[in-house]
């Protein structure tokens, strides 16, 4: 016998005409959101940004396509990593879809790593992706838009979410993290055949870009539980009727779980 509550259906229309309330206000508010974020100011970028691609080098003007938009998802792979990040492998997955409709309301897409070109390549025959994905592998990208860090910042404290994290430990990292390296981030690092320490000197995001009369200039990014809204599989959980019901790090790369 369930321990939730039951009802009648009558009782159930009730409950969700209150509840369709509470989400109209939240789709308003989002709306909003979106509206606050398309005000920020617009940063002017002056630097020269190289990136490696499929088609050879890049500049982050070349990664517009042609078009005035251009959104990046900074994915988690470290020049170090063997495989990519869980978390961003499993937020990728939604990528193949919405390239095509992006393009086509002038909005480019890439994905961007600092691990080199062969190694993503590799890693996105193994999850059959086809979304554009560069290398900015000897480019100051990743850490001009606080995605990656040095050793050096790792052990001082890095600036990350909009907010300043503790440095390193004498084992471990900041707290803010860890527990002197273990649990959950530790589990997730060693997916990737890396430690915790080189795992977390890459972190993920999403930043986009606008093009206008040749100039490119930075208009927003957003990190950690601010790329909520994009991972799939999470917006589909918490309308399931036990949420996201987590125990620990249950997730996988989609070739990883046992087949039922």
């Amino acid at each position: 016998m369930t321990k939730h509550m039951t009802g009648t259906r009558k009782d159930w229309l009730a409950a969700r005409l209150e509840l369709l309330k509470v989400e109209k206000e939240f789709t308003r508010r989002s709306d909003e959101l979106a509206r606050r974020r398309q005000e920020l100011p617009w940063v002017r970028i002056d630097k020269q940004y190289r990136f490696d691609t499929s088609e050879g080098s890049a500049s982050l003007a070349e990664l517009f396509g042609g078009r005035s938009q251009l959104v990046v998802y900074h994915f988690m792979f470290g020049p170090d990593y063997m495989a990519g990040c869980p978390s961003c492998s499993s937020i990728a997955d939604g990528f193949n879809g919405i390239v095509t409709h992006l393009e086509n309301h002038d909005v480019a897409f890439a994905a961007a790593s600092q691990a080199p070109l062969a190694k993503l390549q590799a890693y996105e025959r193994r999850m059959e992706w086809t979304f554009p994905w560069v290398s900015s592998l000897g480019s100051d990208f990743n850490f001009d838009f606080n995605v990656s860090f040095t050793e050096e910042q790792q052990r001082e404290g890095i600036e990350y979410n909009y907010r300043r994290e503790a440095g390193w430990q004498v084992a471990g990292i900041g707290d803010s993290l860890t527990k002197r390296g273990e649990g959950p981030v530790a589990e997730i690092a060693a997916t990737t055949d890396t430690d915790v320490a080189t795992y977390t000197r890459e972190r993920p995001g999403m930043s986009s870009f606008v093009l206008e009369d040749g100039v490119i200039y930075h208009t927003y990014s957003a990190f950690a539980r601010g790329l909520d809204g994009l991972w799939g599989m999470y917006q589909w959980l918490d309308r399931a009727p036990k949420g996201r019901n987590e125990t620990g790090t249950w997730f996988r790369r989609h070739d990883e779980y046992d087949k039922r």
